[in-house]
């Protein structure tokens, strides 16, 4: 490889994954100080990439991968790293013409998990590690700086903290799926433990639920979802005391920022690979998961409803041992 390649990375969402991609920008720019490094995505995460200072150059999905394709072919990239690998990245590849390796999704591995509970199939590697794993053969490693976050500069938090005020718990309640998300009443029941201020992050689709939440404590919480932006919401969790997560995007944005989590595994496993990642910085987490049921996990990624109707694997963590996980967490 030259020592300025012209290098294409492709992932196209969603939150969390194109943050778990952060390093591999950041890497090879230490392998290649003068490459020129391009990010392709989808215009609604253009926004987690745009003060990424490893990226040179974005670029919006914002037509079929065939024209998209034709169009960026004058840029003449010497290499196009697909951290997607499905089949629109492979047109798009195919269009292109440029020499390209695709991150390993382990789809077989992963169906053997969840229909036959075959864990031991999964190699015991974060996805961080495979995601750089494309970018073996230019010779570019793991620096085990952990993920970046890098935050919009033109935006501030300043009324949210002069109204909420310092040392709280920020409590990230959505996800993509139900059955990722720990369910209100028991987030009700965890709070009543707690002698401390909890705001909860999330989107417009959290808000009817984390305004059902608010209303039950007395003043105790802060509802703020629907109403920051991405970039605010990581001011939040930057500014808090340590992060409260279901396994969603906002997760791996407290890994990037180096905050203490207490994650929450319904549905999908940490086996998978998507654990927070802080690299070679030591930085308090603990995992809520309830082990050994024999449904879970029940899919790679989630479903609106519990499959067995019970819900067992978020019903049945404790919420006593999580109200002392995070009341150690926020003493320490």
């Amino acid at each position: 490889m030259k020592s300025a390649p012209k290098i294409l990375i492709i992932r196209f969402s969603s939150i969390g994954d194109i943050v778990l991609t952060s390093p591999v920008p950041r890497c090879i720019k230490i392998k290649y100080p003068k490459a020129e490094i391009h990010f392709l995505t989808k215009a609604q995460y253009i926004s987690l990439l745009a003060f990424n200072p490893y990226i040179d150059k974005l670029h919006v999905l914002d037509k079929s991968p065939a024209s998209k394709a034709l169009e960026m072919k004058k840029e003449g990239y010497d290499f196009v790293i697909d951290l997607h690998n499905n089949l629109r990245t492979q047109v798009f590849k195919s269009v292109l013409g440029a020499e390209s390796r695709a991150f390993d999704k382990l789809n077989f591995e992963k169906w053997l998990v969840v229909n036959f509970k075959q864990v031991s199939v999964l190699p015991q590697v974060h996805i961080v590690d495979r995601y750089l794993n494309t970018c073996k053969s230019l010779g570019v490693s793991n620096d085990n700086e952990g993920l970046d976050f890098f935050l919009n500069p033109e935006e501030n938090i300043d009324d949210f903290i002069s109204q909420i005020g310092e040392g709280y718990v920020a409590w990230a309640i959505g996800a993509q799926h139900f059955t990722k998300r720990f369910p209100g009443q028991k987030i009700i029941a965890v709070c009543k433990l707690l002698q401390m201020k909890i705001v909860l992050l999330g989107g417009n689709e959290d808000k009817d639920e984390a305004n059902q939440i608010a209303a039950s404590l007395s003043g105790q919480v802060v509802n703020l979802c629907g109403i920051l932006s991405i970039h605010q919401s990581a001011m939040m969790v930057k500014n808090a005391k340590l992060l409260v997560s279901n396994d969603t995007g906002l997760m791996h944005i407290g890994a990037a920022l180096k905050k203490p989590i207490v994650s929450l595994w319904g549905n999908t496993s940490p086996e998978f690979g998507m654990t927070p990642c802080y690299g070679k910085y030591e930085v308090k987490h603990a995992t809520f998961e309830i082990q050994n049921l024999i449904c879970r996990p029940c899919s790679k990624i989630g479903f609106d409803a519990c499959p067995k109707k019970h819900f067992n694997c978020m019903n049945q963590i404790s919420i006593a041992e999580l109200a002392r996980t995070i009341q150690q967490f926020f003493l320490n």
